[in-house]
């Protein structure tokens, strides 16, 4: 009788979506209690990076010939190298409000973190995200003239133009609904992944995606739509930005990130179902340990499932009841 055949598997290079949802949720729960002052400055930091990643690729679409008879093809070219901007916050770990909308919401859904938290963090996400914008656009891109000479000063009018002057206010909501919510899927595949390469990979698709659709990033726009006010594009105003740029950009980002991408995963994954371990640790665990930040609920613990409820609380306690009468 021969013997059995052993076959030794290799450790999987990515966590499964369930751990992927729990590793998104922990870390909007560490967002959601960083310091404030934190959240603004690495904000500011994400800003730049991203428009540095916008800047490079507008340089590279600036191609009249194309332009002109291969306009998909050369949104195609953009859309390779805008990613950029995107990986170099994740890989640092800088604060972007698109990708803010997934992570806290999903804290905020699990109950580790409240709606305030998950609010104020949006909030200063978004005025470190335009800071960091402004300052890259005027004082490295504006005052640097990096885009004064022709043919990129046209390029830039004419850009601007088709995405601020021209669509009309859904046009730009509508875009933006698709946009984070490729944009969050980008943030939820780089945590998958475990080694550098793949996270960059995995990210790297769903924004040249959305460039390619010439969808709506409101932080993107911090500082295409600013470059356009600062070299004169007719018909642009500061006015015309915010109602027409920022308002519907903003909420389509909201919902596409909060709605489309994170509460659909939470809702898969998280709701109603066991508590998920991350290379066997679980989220009370790494509270003990002091590797998470240490924060409240009113009854001094932290909170569970559904922003805290009665409800949640009750299934919890169950779960865990259950788990120590099967380790007795």
């Amino acid at each position: 009788m021969s013997n059995p055949v052993t076959i030794n598997l290799p450790v999987m290079g990515c966590y499964t979506p369930a751990e992927t949802v729990e590793l998104v949720s922990r870390a909007g729960y560490k967002k959601g209690n960083m310091r404030p002052d934190k959240i603004f400055l690495s904000a500011v930091s994400g800003g730049c990076l991203l428009s540095f990643g916008a800047a490079a690729s507008l340089s590279v679409t600036t191609a009249p010939w194309f332009q002109e008879n291969a306009p998909g093809l050369i949104r195609l070219v953009g859309g390779i190298v805008f990613p950029v901007g995107l990986v170099m916050i994740v890989l640092t770990g800088a604060e972007l409000f698109t990708g803010s909308n997934m992570y806290t919401a999903v804290a905020a859904l699990h109950g580790r973190i409240t709606v305030h938290k998950m609010l104020l963090h949006w909030l200063l996400c978004f005025l470190g995200n335009l800071a960091g914008s402004l300052f890259v656009m005027a004082i490295i891109i504006g005052y640097g003239g990096v885009f004064d000479k022709e043919p990129y000063r046209t390029q830039v009018i004419n850009f601007v133009t088709s995405k601020q002057v021209k669509p009309v206010f859904h046009q730009i909501f509508l875009r933006a609904i698709g946009c984070n919510w490729l944009v969050c899927l980008a943030c939820y595949l780089g945590m998958q992944a475990k080694d550098l390469s793949a996270k960059v990979v995995g990210m790297w698709w769903p924004i040249l995606t959305f460039v390619t659709l010439g969808f709506d990033h409101v932080v993107a726009n911090m500082f295409f739509i600013p470059l356009g006010l600062w070299l004169g594009t007719p018909g642009l105003t500061v006015e015309l930005y915010i109602w027409k740029g920022i308002i519907p950009a903003g909420l389509g980002n909201i919902l596409g990130g909060a709605v489309f991408c994170g509460a659909y995963y939470y809702w898969m994954f998280v709701f109603q179902q066991p508590e998920t371990s991350i290379d066997g640790t679980y989220f009370q665990a790494e509270l003990e340990e002091g590797r998470l930040p240490r924060t409240t609920s009113r009854n001094n613990r932290p909170m569970e499932h559904g922003f805290g409820s009665e409800e949640s609380r009750d299934t919890s306690h169950e779960l865990k009841e259950d788990e120590r009468r099967a380790m007795r």
